[in-house]
């Protein structure tokens, strides 16, 4: 059985491990990316700014949907309360896996769900911790070198081949890959958006 859904839902984000999670659990996602300047906002705290980039996705998308759920999120990797965000080359993935290895860091997401015509609107965070194990310099260039760090927060990836990495986790695991889902869904749940 699928969850029943009346209004279609909208994904205001690029993320193909967003849109798969969701699909995971039956839903049919449209895909409408936000286009927002997510320089904004650096000086929040780590939970403020992804619960405040979430808001500015899905809002920016809600304009244009008026008649649609909204589901907007950002996921960063934290530690030391230094953000880690995508890293734009191989020397910037070696510095950001230098950083965490052997050590444990936070992967927060802030995601917003929303509809424009019914006026509802909940922005909610969920941080989970991420123990990586101790790494030798050439494990760290070896995937650093792999196409998987360059699209991800934290220069990594669970799902895939950086699932080595991991030693532990503390919380959601569907966090890690970008989208709470539990708490999506107790979310749409709690919203009307979306019925068992």
């Amino acid at each position: 059985m699928k969850p029943y859904f009346q209004d279609k839902i909208v994904l205001a984000s690029q993320s193909p491990r967003r849109k798969e999670l969701l699909e995971q659990m039956g839903l049919k996602i449209e895909i409408l990316p936000a286009d927002i300047d997510e320089a904004n906002g650096k000086d929040l705290e780590p939970i403020a700014l992804v619960k405040d980039l979430s808001r500015l996705k899905a809002r920016a998308v809600l304009s244009k949907c008026r008649d649609a759920w909204v589901i907007g999120a950002d996921t960063i990797v934290v530690v030391d309360n230094r953000i880690l965000g995508k890293p734009g080359s191989e020397q910037e993935a070696v510095q950001m896996l230098e950083v965490l290895t052997g050590r444990e860091h936070s992967v927060l997401t802030g995601f917003t769900i929303g509809h424009k015509k019914k006026d509802k609107e909940i922005t909610r965070a969920v941080e989970t911790r991420v123990q990586f194990k101790s790494m030798p310099g050439n494990e760290i260039l070896w995937y650093a070198k792999s196409p998987e760090p360059y699209d991800k927060a934290g220069g990594y990836g669970i799902q895939g081949m950086g699932g080595f990495m991991v030693e532990s986790i503390c919380g959601s695991y569907s966090n890690v890959v970008g989208l709470p889902l539990c708490e999506v869904m107790e979310t749409l749940v709690k919203l009307g958006a979306v019925q068992f």
